[in-house]
C-alpha cells in the first residue's frame, strides 16, 4: 500500500495511557509507527517540582509516548496554557512541521485547537460523556471537535449509528483482532503459575474492572455454582476494590502482559462478558469478544447491542442477562466441550476479515485519500468528492 502521509508525523491524544491496557490505540498506532514518526499525547501527572516538563520515552513499538508533568498547584487557568506551551515546544524540539492529528478525548482540543494539521481525524472509541466522573465540557468540546475533524471514526455499530448524523464523513471501524496471536491459545499446555493451582471448570474474563462490569452478576453466578471458579484478569479502576464480591471461587489476579493473554486463555473453559446494561456500556464493542473466540473459548455475554450483533446473532456467542441464563449458556459450553470443530470453523470464517491489520490499512487509506484531495481543493472536501464512502461500515 502506498501511502502519501507517510512523510508526516502523527500527533495522538488520548486519555489512554500506553501503558495501561494494549488496545485499540495500541494496535493502530503501532501499525502507524513502522513508517512515520507517532507522537503518542496522555493526560497530564502532576508532581512537586514547581517546573512544567514533558517525558518522552519510546515504546518497544516504536511510538514516542508523551507525558506532560505539570506542579502540583497549577491553577486551572495556567493548565490548558502551559499544556500548549508545552506542545509548541515540543513540535518545535523535534521538527514536527508536516503532521496529522489523531483524536481519542475531545478534552485535548483545550491545548490543541490552534494546531494547524493537514489532517483532523476523531477516532470516538468510546462514549466517554456516559462513563463515571466525565467532565461536565466534555459533550461541548466534542461538538468543537466533530466540526474540527476531517474523518470521524468509530469504535462499533451504535456509536456510528450516534455519530452519522453528526458529521458528513464517519466510518465505522469495530474492534478487530491479532488473530495469530490469540489462536496461539488453541495448542498452548503449559498453565501460567497464578493459574495452574485453580481446579476446573474455569471461566475467566480479562479486560478493565470498572463501572460497566456487572458486579452482582459476578457474585450470583459464584453463590449458584460454587464448584465453578471465576477468574478476573485486569486492573481495578474507578470503582472501590472493596465493594468487588468476594468468594472462595472468584479469583482476581490482577493485570496481564497482552503476551501472556493466551496463556490464560488457553487453561479456560469459558469466557465471560458480564456488562452491566447501563449508560456507559450503551455504545461499547468489546475488544474482547474476537479476542476470546480467536483463542477458542466459548463465549457467554450480556446483551450488549454491538455483541448481540454480529456475534450473538450468528451463534458465535451466547446471551443472557441474569445469572441464571448465564448458568445455562455455561452448562451449554462445557458440555459442548471448548474445541467443537463446527463452530470453531464458524468462528474463524468471520474473524478472518476483521484484522487489525486491515482496520489499520483502511483507516490510512482514508487519511491518505483525504490528504490528497484536500491539497488540491483547498475547501473541505466531502464525503461525496472524496468517494471513498465504500469504506464505511467495513
Amino acid at each position: 500500500m502506498s501511502l502519501t502521509c507517510e512523510a508526516s508525523d502523527l500527533l495522538v491524544f488520548s486519555h489512554l495511557r500506553w501503558n495501561f491496557v494494549f488496545q485499540r490505540p495500541q494496535h493502530l498506532m503501532s501499525r502507524f509507527a513502522t513508517f512515520r514518526r507517532v507522537y503518542f499525547v496522555e493526560e497530564p501527572l502532576f508532581h512537586s517540582s514547581a517546573e512544567a516538563e514533558l517525558e518522552l520515552t519510546q515504546s518497544k513499538e516504536g511510538v514516542t509516548v508523551v507525558v506532560p508533568r505539570l506542579p502540583e498547584r497549577i491553577g486551572p487557568k495556567d493548565h490548558d496554557l502551559v499544556l500548549q506551551k508545552l506542545l509548541d515546544n515540543l513540535m518545535s524540539e523535534e521538527f514536527i512541521e508536516s503532521y496529522s492529528t489523531w483524536y481519542y478525548t475531545p478534552m485535548a482540543l483545550n491545548f490543541s485547537r490552534h494546531l494547524s494539521p493537514a489532517v483532523t481525524i476523531y477516532d470516538c472509541m468510546d462514549e466517554l460523556s456516559k462513563f463515571h466522573g466525565a467532565p461536565r465540557e466534555l459533550l461541548d468540546l466534542e461538538l468543537e471537535l466533530l466540526k474540527k475533524a476531517d474523518l470521524v471514526f468509530t469504535g462499533g455499530y451504535s456509536l456510528y449509528e450516534a455519530k452519522k448524523e453528526m458529521h458528513e464523513n464517519v466510518h465505522a471501524f469495530p474492534s478487530g483482532i491479532d488473530v495469530h496471536h490469540f489462536n496461539s491459545a488453541r495448542s498452548k499446555k503449559n498453565d501460567p503459575e497464578d493459574q495452574k493451582p485453580i481446579p476446573h471448570p474455569r471461566v475467566g474474563f480479562i479486560g478493565v474492572i470498572d463501572e460497566r462490569m456487572d458486579t452482582n452478576l459476578i457474585g450470583d453466578l459464584a453463590r449458584l455454582r460454587p464448584d465453578w471458579n471465576f477468574i478476573m484478569i485486569g486492573p481495578v479502576v474507578k470503582i472501590d476494590p472493596a465493594l468487588l464480591p468476594k468468594l472462595p471461587n472468584i479469583h482476581y489476579l490482577g493485570k496481564k502482559d497482552y503476551s501472556d493473554l493466551p496463556k490464560y486463555l488457553a487453561g479456560w473453559d469459558c469466557a465471560l462478558m458480564p456488562f452491566a446494561r447501563n449508560d456507559a456500556t450503551r455504545f461499547i464493542s468489546p475488544t474482547k469478544t474476537p479476542e476470546y473466540l480467536a483463542a477458542g473459548c466459548p463465549v457467554v455475554s450480556t446483551s450488549i447491542r454491538d455483541v448481540v450483533e454480529p456475534y450473538g446473532n450468528r451463534q458465535l456467542v451466547a446471551i443472557g442477562d441474569t445469572a441464571a441464563e448465564f448458568v445455562i449458556h455455561i452448562e451449554e459450553a462445557l458440555e459442548r466441550r471448548k474445541y467443537d470443530s463446527n463452530w470453531l470453523d464458524a468462528v474463524d470464517e468471520f474473524l478472518k476479515d476483521i484484522s487489525w491489520d486491515e482496520t489499520w490499512k483502511k483507516m490510512a487509506l482514508l487519511e491518505t485519500n483525504f490528504n490528497q484531495l484536500k491539497t488540491l481543493r483547498p475547501e473541505r472536501p466531502t464525503s461525496e468528492r472524496l468517494n471513498i464512502n465504500f469504506l464505511r461500515g467495513m
